[in-house]
């Protein structure tokens, strides 16, 4: 007779995977509850699924006994001061951080959970200016700058869509609007402006603001009127026009 504890039963997931085809090239998530009752995503990949935490870190770990590794890293820097680089390991566990973070994004993007990708879009930005300055070297500094205007892509997205849903067209359009000059400030600063335009990320970003404009007839917004006057120097209307965007900005969530 064996000696050992009981184990856990063990089961294979292929009716799961049967029941859910795996398809190259479509984001497949799905929100599910777990046994115990909380809500959980799952994203279908190639050779079997992801399952995520829908709020702290995606796999549910807690480094350091932080909420995420963010949080872990500027506690320690904050001890240490300006001296606190990360050492092999806690750069490990920030690239982790990174691609959880950025599987989760896609898949709330493709369930609509727009303001859960938004706050995991801004968290992961967060981390990439945390690793920006506190980075042991410019290759891994580099290796995530790289992916800032991704990033931001999917942020703007996803902040366009919650202020669709929650203030209407116009206010999506800014939103678009704001988001394509901050992605702009990114090309700025690495010498690449003149890219800015043919990229194919800020183009699908024109193209949804379009599309927002026909679908729901809008025409110029209060922030492009306000621009308009103001390269006219009709400083009287900029001034009404201005007033109506505070007025309008006290009532509207924050999105931006």
């Amino acid at each position: 007779m064996s000696n050992q504890p009981n184990q856990p039963e063990i089961h294979d997931i292929d009716l799961i995977l049967q029941q859910w085809p795996f398809k190259s090239g479509v984001i497949a998530a799905r929100l599910v509850r777990a046994d115990d009752g909380r809500e959980v995503i799952q994203m279908r990949i190639e050779m079997g699924l992801l399952q995520m935490e829908t709020t702290g870190r995606p796999d549910g770990e807690h480094p350091g006994g932080a909420e995420t590794c963010l949080e872990w890293l500027e506690e320690l820097a904050l001890a240490q001061g300006k001296s606190f680089a990360p050492n092999e390991a806690q750069c490990m566990e920030i690239d982790r951080e990174f691609m959880q973070f950025y599987h989760r994004r896609i898949c709330c993007l493709a369930l609509r959970q727009f303001a859960r990708a938004l706050a995991d879009a801004d968290h992961v930005l967060a981390l990439m200016d945390f690793a920006a300055a506190h980075s042991p070297n410019e290759q891994w500094t580099i290796s995530h700058e790289q992916y800032r205007p991704f990033v931001l892509f999917h942020r703007v997205q996803a902040a366009a869509m919650l202020a669709l849903e929650q203030s209407g067209a116009e206010a999506a359009i800014e939103v678009i609007n704001q988001g394509l000059e901050r992605m702009r400030e990114v090309f700025v600063k690495f010498g690449a402006e003149d890219e800015f335009d043919q990229d194919e990320l800020v183009t699908q970003l024109a193209a949804m603001k379009e599309s927002l404009r026909q679908e729901y007839s809008v025409g110029k917004t209060l922030a492009e009127q306000l621009a308009d006057a103001v390269a006219s120097e009709e400083y009287e209307r900029a001034a009404r026009l201005r007033d109506k965007i505070s007025r309008r900005g006290q009532r509207r969530p924050k999105t931006s």
